[in-house]
């Protein structure tokens, strides 16, 4: 190996160096796209860098485009990063995103479900693919259809499910595997206000058992009543993070949207 080589294995080993304290760390991360034809690249994400502490529920706050999504799909393994480091659970995302998955759960934005077969049907599929024991696998969904109010959908066909009751079931299914690390996309959109706080419940007794909980939304009172912080993306980039309390004091107004429109100087459901 060429000295140049050794010098960059060496910077990428010690910027690795992780604190054991947190589920992730992203440092410097970037992910460009390349342009059509004679048009510039676009910078989805733009220089991150932040930390979620083991345990706590972490937003990405922000409008469509602002680059939530893509940081995901980073960090859970469907996209490389243009440039930057990322480690999920201690493992650099490039390297060894095998053990990652072994450790984290992921609830898209459109909900993967099979729709000719049952609600708890999927959850055993989906079950057998962590390969979990047959009998857990119906204890733990069983409990979850009740906590989300589905018991009584469980044995109904997909197809005929509400795009909210596909949501939940989404939900469910990627708590099916007790993970340590849970990332959420836009895991509320479509639910009605009723079923939207039987969510917010739901999460809020998942980081009781201490689950990492990391959540892309765009309804700001959801970030406000979950997250212990948030991060506020705007064209790719973190423009603001800290606890919602402390963002609230820090800019002087009444809530989280305000804080949003104070420092974005627009509302966060333009372009939604």
């Amino acid at each position: 190996m060429i000295d140049s080589e050794k010098n960059k294995v060496s910077k990428i080993e010690k910027i690795v160096d992780f604190n054991e304290n947190n589920a992730i760390e992203v440092k410097n991360l970037k992910k460009h796209f390349k342009g059509k034809r004679g048009m510039e690249d676009v910078k989805a994400v733009d220089g991150l860098s932040f930390h979620v502490e083991k345990g706590e529920v972490f937003s990405l706050l922000g409008t469509n485009g602002a680059g939530k999504t893509t940081t995901i799909n980073i960090l859970t393994g469907v996209l490389l990063p243009t440039e930057g480091i990322a480690s999920v659970g201690g493992y650099n995302v490039e390297k060894e995103m095998k053990k990652i998955k072994e450790m984290i759960s992921v609830c898209p934005q459109e909900p993967a479900l099979y729709k000719f077969l049952t609600g708890l049907g999927n959850i055993k599929f989906f079950g057998n693919m962590y390969m979990m024991p047959k009998d857990k696998i119906v204890e733990r969904g069983e409990e979850l259809l009740k906590l989300l109010g589905l018991y009584d959908a469980r044995n109904r066909f997909t197809r005929g499910y509400s795009g909210g009751m596909k949501r939940q079931l989404s939900l469910i299914i990627s708590l099916i595997n007790e993970p340590d690390i849970l990332f959420l996309d836009e895991p509320t959109v479509g639910l009605d206000p009723r079923n939207r706080r039987k969510v917010w419940d739901f999460l809020k007794s998942q980081k009781d058992q201490k689950h990492t909980i990391i959540l892309t939304t765009h309804y700001i009172e959801e970030a406000e009543a979950l997250c212990d912080r948030v991060a506020i993306m705007d064209y790719g980039e973190i423009i603001a993070i800290g606890s919602p309390q402390e963002l609230i004091a820090e800019h002087q107004v009444k809530n989280l949207e305000e804080v949003f429109m104070k420092i974005t100087g627009r509302s966060i459901l333009e372009g939604i």
